[in-house]
């Protein structure tokens, strides 16, 4: 056990602390879109400007340089859109910093591994935990070159980092990229320019408490009416009182809808944006807002009522119930899923599946999920897996963050909690000690159904083998109890269990003659026995 790392305990997730919800604002007229994009093109230019300055301040950036920022929009927008817009760009900026800090430590990953390997002899085998050497020569040239490729680029990243420079494209790099490649993305120069600049568009506006319905630049009224405070330069198309341009469609938030009018009519903050589907043609409005973080309950309370240990895999969920001894329950259940295709067809596969999984916790009545705390962002690069060019491309297609941030808050509305637990091992343990004995001729168990047990049990607390060891002495409870399957207060948790008969197996009847029965037809079962096991969590986990 020397040479396993030491595993993390588990913990429960805090639940969500903000709400999002969309409608399509439906039977727009052609001048309601032309103002929308008006605006959106107006007040994105100003977006794209502040973002050059600040990315031009790098570490220079204060509250002075952002208050004059806000002065200079102020005067072709107004107050609340130029702080909106600035809130924007810090909160970009700052996303850019951490891709930065994350892009460096994945160059140094790399070259860390190249290092080793190349100081190896060629064709030296390598172990479990490190790898051995490049297998031709012609590989060991290739990856010194790449060597001095990652350098170079590691290099050129650091005294970006130092200097405070980030790179940032407003409408995204990759649909930037895919300017050069319309053919293989199926679209035309004025598809996709139409595209790009919906993209860089900005509509959105941040809420404010003790304003008229929370929102005084983007305003819904409780029965839907949606009005927008134009900007400055735009003020002529207003159609209404205080330079506002009123929306002819209305919405009607189908989900949390009772959440939200109840905010809008306490004049609480909410905040919207307004973007428009280019493939669809169809404009949508999303209303956010933040309210108190859902209290977590005590870990012990979560693990009260069983467990459902889940492991994530590439195209399913393998999930286990176990009941509060870390004993399964019943046979394995999946949720499968397809993630293929476009990013809304993956999107609405995972919600599926989670939320067939949730109903399933639901209905047998468990307070929690177990799952594993997985983070791929070390396992995706070519040095640690070589040319394992699929295996890469299978966990690079995992999306662990948004499952983890999907479940957490799907569960956290049916009053389930998510218990967070050490990935390490999991499989290899739960194949080696659950696998098999549980595999029968009407049950067939997965590697994978097996790492779902073990996941449950290390959430409930308990090893993932079986039976823990006897005691150093004897049969006995003099060392302590011999295992750790039940609690002290169970039923027969020590106990052998009872004879199903009124005689030891083999041994003759008490009036020492030998009874035979009548053989029972094949059409009429026999009379349930009168005498019964007795089943406690210890008879169950072996």
């Amino acid at each position: 056990m020397g040479g396993l790392r030491k595993l993390t305990a588990p913990f429960v997730v805090s639940g969500p602390c903000g709400v999002a919800v969309r409608d399509r604002l439906k039977h727009l007229t052609p001048e309601d879109e032309r103002v929308l994009r008006a605006i959106g093109a107006h007040q994105g230019a100003l977006a794209s400007r502040d973002l050059k300055t600040r990315c031009a301040d790098g570490l220079e950036h204060g509250a002075q340089t952002w208050a004059a920022r806000k002065r200079e929009l102020t005067g072709v927008s107004s107050s609340r859109i130029a702080g909106a817009i600035t809130k924007a760009t810090h909160d970009q900026w700052a996303l850019a910093r951490r891709c930065q800090a994350a892009y460096i430590q994945n160059l140094a990953a790399g070259i860390k591994t190249l290092r080793h390997r190349l100081s190896l002899p060629v064709g030296e085998k390598g172990t479990k935990r490190a790898a051995g050497g490049y297998r031709s020569k012609g590989e060991w040239f290739g990856k010194s070159r790449r060597l001095a490729m990652l350098e170079a680029r590691h290099a050129a990243a650091v005294a970006d980092w130092r200097a405070g420079r980030v790179r940032v494209v407003r409408g995204g790099k990759r649909l930037l990229n895919t300017r050069h490649h319309l053919t293989e993305a199926g679209l035309t120069e004025d598809e996709w320019r139409e595209r790009w600049e919906a993209e860089r568009w900005f509509l959105a506006a941040d809420g404010e408490s003790g304003k008229r319905f929370g929102n005084e630049t983007i305003r819904v009224t409780p029965d839907g009416e949606v009005s927008i405070k134009l900007p400055v330069p735009l003020a002529h198309l207003a159609d209404t009182r205080h330079g506002r341009y009123v929306l002819t469609a209305r919405v009607a938030f189908a989900h949390r809808g009772v959440e939200w009018a109840d905010r809008v009519a306490a004049n609480r903050a909410v905040a919207y944006r307004i973007h428009l589907d280019t493939e669809r043609g169809r404009w949508y409005l999303t209303a956010s807002w933040q309210r108190p973080a859902i209290q977590t309950i005590p870990l012990e309370t979560a693990r009260a009522r069983g467990m459902i240990g889940v492991d994530t895999n590439a195209d399913h969920f393998a999930a286990y119930r176990l009941d509060r001894h870390g004993n399964p329950v019943g046979g394995p259940h999946r949720f499968g899923y397809d993630l293929s295709g476009s990013t809304g067809h993956r999107d609405a596969q995972i919600r599926h599946a989670l939320t067939r999984l949730i109903n399933w916790a639901k209905c047998v009545g468990v307070a929690a999920i177990g799952i594993e705390d997985l983070d791929f962002a070390a396992e995706k690069t070519r040095e640690k897996h070589g040319g394992r060019k699929r295996f890469r491309q299978l966990i690079s297609g995992m999306p662990t963050g948004k499952l983890k941030a999907r479940l957490v808050s799907m569960a956290a509305e049916q009053g389930l909690a998510i218990v967070v637990v050490d990935p390490a091992y999991t499989s290899l343990w739960g194949a080696q000690h659950w696998q098999k004995p549980l595999t029968t001729p009407r049950r067939k168990m997965s590697r994978h159904d097996a790492a779902g047990i073990a996941i449950g049990r290390r959430a409930l607390g308990h090893p993932v083998r079986r039976r823990t060891a006897p005691p150093p002495h004897d049969w006995s409870d003099r060392a302590g109890h011999r295992t750790a399957q039940a609690g002290p207060g169970d039923r027969g948790r020590e106990g052998t269990r009872p004879p199903a008969t009124d005689r030891p197996p083999g041994g003759p009847s008490p009036s020492g003659k030998r009874k035979r029965g009548t053989s029972a037809s094949k059409t009429v079962r026999d009379a349930p026995s009168t005498h019964q096991w007795v089943h406690d969590s210890l008879t169950h986990a072996g």
